[in-house]
């Protein structure tokens, strides 16, 4: 669910706001964008964000297949969960400069739905380490019933 959730940004704006001149813009990992005649057009591209945000999404799809090295899986969780974060602040920063330039500030009424995905990916990640350590105390319990 973590890897679907940061796949979703590709999908949803973290940031919306009207520049200086009143034209609405969005900012989504892909990029800047402005709405012209019913269509989104690309104004900048974020290659980085991109990439990382394919990383992201695609790092929980690899620790699934670790599930026989259980304490490696806890750990690759963790460093996911650290990623995320700074990721988050990443975001934060590019839509701060993004207002600063527009001469606004970051409120409730420009934050887009992707800002509320990664918080989520969080919590599908907290989440899989409690199912993890479940686990962990089942097989103790049945390796002391053998």
């Amino acid at each position: 669910m973590a890897s679907a959730t940061l796949f979703a940004l590709f999908l949803f704006p973290y940031l919306q706001y009207s520049d200086i001149g009143g034209m609405g813009k969005a900012l989504k990992v892909t990029g800047v964008y402005h709405g012209l005649e019913g269509q989104a057009i690309r104004e900048e591209f974020f290659v980085l964000q991109t990439i990382m945000t394919v990383l992201l999404g695609a790092f929980p799809l690899y620790i699934i297949f670790k599930f026989r090295n259980r304490k490696v899986q806890v750990q690759l969780i963790v460093l996911e969960l650290v990623l995320v974060f700074l990721f988050g602040a990443w975001l934060y920063v590019t839509a701060s400069a993004a207002l600063t330039e527009a001469k606004q500030f970051l409120s409730a009424r420009n934050i887009g739905v992707g800002f509320f995905l990664l918080p989520i990916a969080m919590i599908f990640l907290f989440m899989a380490i409690g199912g993890i350590r479940k686990d962990e105390k089942l097989i103790k319990s049945a390796d002391r019933l053998r």
